[in-house]
């Protein structure tokens, strides 16, 4: 491990300016609520900010990026806070016509809702192997090093992760179809 004065300076602007999508996207993955996300967002990257100087250029930064996502999404579900949203009128009839149709919203709602869902019947540790390394496509041995788990581990949990994913997809699929 480099010591600090080893390590070169990683600009903390440029580190929000090019993940702060990623860690957004992370987070919604990770179970935390559309309402709430731009908060944790925030929250992950006071976090990061503060062990910034302790980050190793020589490695990616994703998989690092990713461990704060998971503990502020962990956080985020032990602490089951919950508000209520109020939504309001469009603001111009051009923005109306910007956004989809009513039927591709409701098949982008039922996807998303279906695969959330999904996600939520597994267990922690086998979500974040999942969340990490099918959708943010980061490979196994990185995760294993940022979770601080052995590659056999993180593999065990993924396949079994995979397998309870495709399962529990199977089944709420079947379910809303018998609606």
């Amino acid at each position: 491990m480099l010591r600090p004065a080893e390590r070169a300076e990683v600009p903390f602007r440029e580190v929000f300016e090019a993940h702060a999508a990623y860690v957004w996207t992370t987070l919604r993955r990770l179970g935390v609520e559309e309402r709430d996300v731009e908060d944790v967002t925030h929250e992950t990257f006071v976090k990061i900010a503060a062990h910034l100087a302790e980050y190793d250029p020589s490695r990616p930064i994703r998989a690092w990026l990713f461990v704060f996502a998971l503990r502020q999404a962990r956080d985020y579900k032990r602490l089951a806070r919950r508000r209520h949203e109020v939504v309001g009128a469009l603001d111009t009839e051009e923005t109306a016509a910007q956004l989809p149709g009513p039927d591709d919203v409701v098949a982008a709602r039922e996807t998303h809702a279906l695969v959330a869902e999904a996600l939520a019947c597994l267990d922690w540790d086998k979500r974040a192997v999942f969340v990490a390394c099918e959708l943010e496509e980061l490979p196994v041995a990185e995760v294993a090093e940022s979770l601080g788990v052995s590659r056999n581990t993180a593999a065990s949990r993924l396949r079994l992760a995979r397998a309870e994913f495709t399962k529990a997809v199977r089944r709420l699929a079947k379910r809303r179809e018998q609606r």
